[in-house]
This record gives C-alpha cells, sequence and structure tokens, in this order.
C-alpha cells in the first residue's frame, strides 16, 4: 500500500457556521469549500493549513453517521484520512491482511475522491479513511 499524506482529519461538528468561526477568526485558516454529500447525508467545510486539510462535518440527517457519532460521542476528532496511491488495491491487501472494511469498494466522496473507510475495530479505535484523487 502506497500512502502519500495525511489527507485530511474529519472532525464532527453541530454547526458548521458557528466552528468555522474559531478556524477562521481565532486559528486563522481560510474556508476554501462547503459542499453537502448527499448519500453521506453530511455537509463540509475545508480548511488547509500544510498539505494537510482539516474537513468539518455536520449532519444533514439526524439519523445519518455523524448524527449519530455526535449523539453519541459529542463533537470532536470523527476520523483521519490518508491518502492513497491505488485506492481498490489498498483495499484487497488490507482485507486479506484481516483488516475489516466498512467499504469494500471506493465510494465518492468531498471534493470528489475516492474513499473507502476501514473499521476501528481493525485500527485501534481510529476510523480510518483512504482517499485517492483520481483527477490528479
Amino acid at each position: 500500500m502506497n500512502l502519500t499524506h495525511i489527507e485530511h482529519i474529519g472532525i464532527a461538528v453541530r454547526s458548521i457556521d458557528e466552528a468555522r468561526k474559531y478556524y477562521e477568526d481565532v486559528l486563522g485558516l481560510k474556508c476554501y469549500s462547503v459542499e453537502e454529500v448527499a448519500d453521506q447525508k453530511v455537509k463540509t467545510a475545508f480548511f488547509k493549513i500544510g498539505q494537510t486539510k482539516i474537513e468539518l462535518l455536520e449532519s444533514t440527517d439526524p439519523e445519518g453517521p455523524i448524527g449519530k457519532f455526535i449523539e453519541k460521542k459529542g463533537e470532536g476528532i470523527h476520523h483521519i484520512a490518508f491518502a492513497v496511491d491505488g485506492i481498490e488495491n489498498a483495499l484487497q491487501s488490507l482485507e486479506k491482511d484481516g483488516i475489516r472494511l466498512i467499504d469494500q469498494a471506493p465510494r465518492r466522496g468531498a471534493e470528489g475522491l475516492d474513499i473507502a473507510f476501514l473499521h476501528p475495530k481493525s485500527t485501534f479505535g481510529v476510523l480510518t479513511e483512504l482517499c485517492e484523487d483520481k483527477n490528479k
């Protein structure tokens, strides 16, 4: 598997508008993209610092994954995402190595990336996302 860098850190928030004030006004970061990913029931906002991004995640449905996460654990770090070359091969290799996959195949995520999640029970409690930008 060829991981290239930390793509982003996903942070679950109740309100992107409220959280955005902290990232922009206090930390001085600039939000460069806000989008809704309807099939994941989430609205996202992205900030870049160096090569890494911060992704704020606001649920658009209380029954969606972010809504359930916030209900159970509150706001905070939701996942870490790694950029990978060859996401399909990476998933096959991980599954062969006994890693439990949430996504058996990549799906479309925010910013047009192909994404797939690994189950936290196989990754020492950390929800892990693999991302590949096939448009670069």
